[in-house]
């Protein structure tokens, strides 16, 4: 592994972690925690609060050797959402990043009378956490007779778009399970080379890629930080990396907005190339003619694209939300496939994704169901998974649990369809879809997706539910308005609260919406719509650590605005 220390790479060797982490581990274990137990209950729980690091996994490691149950926590967690998981857990040890995060939160751990914390990084009044391996000796590996595959692993809080986070149970039969099934589509890395890790660990969906890593024997590079991605892609040139569809449309967007600023014979060839991009066929079915134009493309247009991406990039992969078909396209078409996969926290997560082979690719979809996982349709459309990666249950929740865990099935709460036979596609959240007060029923992702074609609009939600037609809330995409000003010669408003209140914006928003609802049934066409001038975030709390919309949050945020779309203010 490699992580910046001080400004520079410092690297970790394996002999190094895995020695670290079983020193560690019988230094967690002379704390006094409970003995390893077949009942989740009685197994000791241990927090850990930090950003991505060595530090993070050797400790998650070193938790799991001990018998222990890793417990990670957002480091964008609110204090209640900590105070409530410390209090379901009955946490007396914590893991913390550094002084920020131990500043932060250091009221809710009194208030749970923590008994040890320890700290990554030199904290005043904080015991550092190499107190537990540091000079200690290993004359027999840790002894691990006592974990069992269906010994609980670790618990994972949901980030929750509604009510309390659930804590779901994996055991360490879950998670590698889903790591065998996932390695017959990890092929097309080879041992050495990089990926860089970026995405929380603390969320499932990156901890078993990471799993995945070390499996297949790469080097595992940590970002910096999210402002410092574009650096250290062009630093380490990866050949792999994970990521969420939000954060590919702003790469696509910066790109776009880019080319917009462009004059002359470049601006041309760049919106040639894009143009091309998006009659890409990801199945490769594409004419001699087609594929000419694209060498050239790739050549002068889209090699700019990967260099930014370090240059080496064999695949990304994407999840926890749905991914823009054109983004997969036109990102496919640059020489940067993307494969898109589902999953969710209760899954390990992995359930189907689109692999490397282009035969095993259909756009628009979340790929083929993984070797040893059964997926199913309910008679609603619902989808139910089955396999050795299902979760033990729900913390501390057994009515929960019997919700979602019935007949051996997993009810996911997704609704989904086959597109030839064999490829899952989501079509929305079953609880999310709207009921208008004429009875009609719409699905406001698809159109939310539909809509984010256009390169002005950076994030949208559709609102509707009870009412007598659907109407959105809109973040425009700020950076490619103001380039579409410069390049028409209209005034660019001082403030984004000025911007968005212009005539002429919402005109051209208006024209965005009316061009992609031409093959929207009726119902699905948005009537009205309201621009906000400040974007959505996870600080500000209308998305979930994954990025993905609060709903309920957005709903409440911006109810007068959604009143007066219906004209009730």
């Amino acid at each position: 592994m490699g992580a910046k220390k001080s400004g520079k790479w410092k690297y970790y060797t394996n002999q190094f972690v895995w020695e670290t982490a079983q020193k560690q581990a019988i230094g967690i274990q002379q704390l006094g925690i409970a003995p390893c137990s077949d009942n989740p209950e009685l197994q000791e729980k241990i927090i850990l609060i930090a950003p991505n690091s060595p530090e993070w996994i050797i400790t998650d490691l070193a938790v799991q050797l001990s018998g222990a149950v890793l417990t990670p926590l957002y480091t964008t967690a609110g204090l209640d959402d900590v105070h409530y998981i410390l209090e379901q857990t009955a946490a007396r040890i914590v893991f913390i990043g550094d002084r920020i995060l131990y500043e932060r939160y250091k009221t809710v751990l009194a208030r749970n009378n923590i008994q040890h914390i320890f700290s990554f990084d030199e904290v005043e009044g904080v015991t550092s956490w190499e107190t537990l391996w540091r000079d200690k000796e290993i004359y027999d590996t840790v002894d691990t007779n006592h974990i069992h595959p269906k010994t609980l692993a670790s618990i994972i809080y949901t980030s929750g778009t509604t009510g309390n986070s659930k804590g779901v149970m994996l055991s360490h039969h879950n998670i590698l399970s889903n790591i065998e099934s996932a390695m017959f589509e990890f092929y097309f890395v080879d041992e050495h080379d990089k990926a860089i890790s970026f995405l929380p660990l603390n969320h499932i969906f990156e901890r078993t890629v990471f799993y995945l890593y070390v499996q297949r024997g790469l080097i595992i590079y940590f970002a910096e930080h999210i402002d410092k991605l574009a650096d250290n892609l062009r630093e380490i040139k990866p050949e792999i990396f994970t990521t969420v569809p939000r954060l590919l449309e702003k790469v696509y967007e910066k790109i776009v907005s880019k080319g917009l600023s462009l004059k002359g014979i470049p601006k041309a060839l760049f919106f040639w190339a894009h143009s091309l991009g998006l009659r890409y066929n990801i199945l490769g079915r594409n004419s001699i003619g087609y594929k000419l134009q694209l060498w050239l493309a790739r050549k002068i247009i889209f090699s700019k694209w990967q260099e930014a991406l370090g240059g080496n990039i064999k695949a990304i992969v994407t999840g926890s939300a749905a991914c823009q078909p054109r983004l997969i396209q036109i990102f496919t078409a640059a020489g940067i496939p993307i494969l898109e996969g589902y999953g969710l926290t209760e899954a390990s997560p992995v359930v189907s994704v689109n692999c490397f082979d282009p035969n095993k690719r259909r756009l628009g979809t979340v790929g083929l169901p993984l070797k040893y996982i059964d997926v199913k349709l309910a008679e609603d459309g619902e989808v139910l998974v089955k396999g050795e990666n299902v979760m033990m249950g729900y913390y501390k929740m057994p009515d929960q649990t019997r919700e979602v865990l019935r007949d051996g099935w997993l009810y996911t709460g997704d609704i989904g369809e086959w597109v030839d036979e064999h490829f899952l596609k989501l079509t929305d959240r079953k609880k999310e879809i709207i009921k208008t007060s004429g009875g009609k029923y719409v699905a406001p992702q698809p159109i939310e997706n539909k809509m984010k074609e256009s390169p002005f609009i950076d994030q949208i939600m559709v609102c509707g539910e009870g009412r007598k037609h659907i109407t959105a809330l809109i973040v425009p995409a700020f950076d490619t308005l103001k380039s579409y000003l410069e390049k028409h010669h209209l005034p660019i408003p001082q403030t984004r609260e000025a911007l968005v209140c212009e005539p002429y914006i919402k005109a051209l928003i208006q024209e965005q919406l009316e061009k992609r609802s031409e093959k929207l049934g009726k119902v699905e066409q948005i009537k009205q719509f309201a621009l906000l001038p400040a974007p959505w975030s996870i600080e500000t709390g209308e998305l979930t650590p994954t990025m993905k919309l609060k709903r309920k949050v957005i709903n409440q945020k911006y109810k007068q605005e959604i009143e007066k779309l219906y004209g009730i203010v």
